[in-house]
């Protein structure tokens, strides 16, 4: 692994290419960071969809940090199906921990770690939507992590929560991923535009196409609080 900066927190090829002393990784950081963006409300600030998107470009070495499979398309449905396990596995855990922990953390204090702004959004956004924000919320970035907790904290039925929890975690796992992979193959082999090259561009793009709801919900909200 190379000298560490700070900035490499938040640049997903910097988990995705994570080795020590060659030993690469990576599927294990990847899984392991959507495991705590969708279960820990520390893993708020990690990248999600970034992180998904690019797993699809480098799926093969991702995969060959475990073993090698020459079929591209199982390669991409098993790393899709293992992102979809931590991301269940992570809701599971944030599910248990909201109805562990109850109202404690509406009194907790804000620190770098804890927002308690972003609690408070996401249960109103859980309550305006129902179960359905399980799967709105896996697409949205702060949300997808305080979703399964507000749930718990609400007790939200377990059988329905683990149908809602189990749907959104396919539907974003194989469709960030899938995405990633065949995008890069169509506009390589079509148009000679390597994506890899264009790695800034696209974590770029993907925060703001995925902001993009919350900014208008925001802006949606100013009138109102001026008056």
């Amino acid at each position: 692994m190379d000298s560490f900066d700070w900035k490499n927190l938040i640049d997903p090829l910097f988990y995705i290419h994570f080795d020590v002393n060659g030993i690469k990784l990576g599927i294990y950081i990847v899984l392991f960071i959507v495991f705590a963006e969708t279960g820990l409300f520390a893993g708020f600030f990690l990248p999600g969809d970034s992180l998904l998107f690019l797993a699809g470009i480098y799926n093969r070495e991702l995969i060959e940090n475990i073993l090698f499979i020459e079929s591209d398309f199982v390669n991409v449905t098993l790393l899709s199906s293992m992102i979809a396990l931590a991301g269940i596995l992570g809701n599971t855990v944030g599910y248990w921990f909201g109805a562990k922990s109850g109202y404690y953390l509406y009194n907790k204090e804000d620190s770098f770690w804890f927002k308690k702004k972003y609690l408070i959004q996401s249960k109103d956004f859980f309550e305006r939507h129902g179960g359905r924000a399980i799967i709105f919320a896996r697409f949205l970035p702060i949300f997808r992590t305080f979703a399964p907790i507000v749930a718990g904290i609400v007790t939200m039925d377990k059988k329905k929560f683990m149908f809602f929890n189990v749907v959104s975690s396919l539907l974003w796992s194989f469709t960030l991923i899938f995405a990633g992979h065949y995008l890069y193959g169509f506009l390589l082999e079509n148009y000679q535009i390597d994506l890899k090259e264009h790695i800034e561009i696209i974590v770029i793009g993907l925060v703001l196409v995925t902001l993009l709801p919350v900014i208008l919900k925001l802006a949606k909200k100013l009138p109102e609080s001026k008056e």
